[in-house]
C-alpha cells in the first residue's frame, strides 16, 4: 500500500506505527496520547479517527479495526498544527506545482474536501519545499510522476499515488493548468 512508502522518510514524519499487535499499539498510546488511527489501505479520510489523551472510545476503535479487518493499520501521533490545515502539495516529475491549504470544519478532525473541509490558497513555505526537494528524486526513480504529499506543520503525513486531489482548487487559486 502507498501509505507505506512514507516510512522511507521518517525524520519527515509524525511518529507512526504500523500493526495490529494490541500491546504495541496500547504503548504507542501511552507514549504519545493524543493519536489518529487509520486504515492502512483508506483513502478519502474515510476511517480515520482523533483520539486524545481521555478517550474512553480507544479500545472500542481498536476492537473495530481488528475485527473488520485483517490488515494492519496505521497510528500516528496527532499534529496540533491540523487545525491550521493539512496542505495538499501536487509534484509532478517530483517537483511541486501548486497546493491547497485544507482546513476542516470546526466539525470534524479530517481536513479533506469531500468530508467538510475547505480549501484556500497557499504557498509553500522553506521546509515545504525541503521536502519537497528530498522526496522528489526517490519518487521519480519509482515512476512516480504524479503525486499528492499532504503535511500537516511541518510532518509529512501521506504520499498519494494513486487518485491524488486537488487539481481544482489548485486551478482555481492559481489560474494555472
Amino acid at each position: 500500500p502507498e501509505k507505506l512508502f512514507l516510512n522511507k522518510w521518517k525524520h519527515l514524519t509524525p511518529q507512526t506505527l504500523i500493526s495490529r499487535n494490541y500491546e504495541n499499539l496500547l504503548n504507542f498510546r501511552e507514549k504519545y496520547k493524543n493519536i489518529i488511527i487509520k486504515p492502512l489501505y483508506g483513502n478519502g479520510g474515510s476511517g480515520v479517527f482523533y483520539i486524545n489523551k481521555d478517550d474512553k472510545n480507544f479500545h472500542s476503535i481498536i476492537e473495530m479495526f481488528l475485527e473488520k479487518s485483517s490488515d494492519q493499520f496505521i497510528i500516528q501521533e496527532y499534529v496540533e498544527d491540523i487545525k491550521k490545515g493539512d496542505k495538499r502539495i501536487i509534484l509532478f516529475n517530483g517537483n511541486p506545482v501548486g497546493a491547497i491549504n485544507r482546513i476542516p470544519s470546526e466539525q470534524d478532525i479530517r481536513a479533506n474536501l469531500h468530508a467538510g473541509g475547505v480549501a484556500k490558497k497557499t504557498y509553500l513555505t522553506k521546509k515545504e519545499k525541503e521536502i519537497c526537494k528530498e522526496i522528489g528524486p526517490s519518487l521519480m526513480d519509482r515512476g512516480l510522476i504524479f503525486t499528492g504529499i499532504d503535511i500537516i506543520g511541518e510532518k509529512l503525513t501521506e504520499i498519494n499515488v494513486t487518485s491524488p486531489t486537488g487539481f481544482k482548487e489548485i486551478f482555481r487559486f492559481n489560474d494555472i493548468n
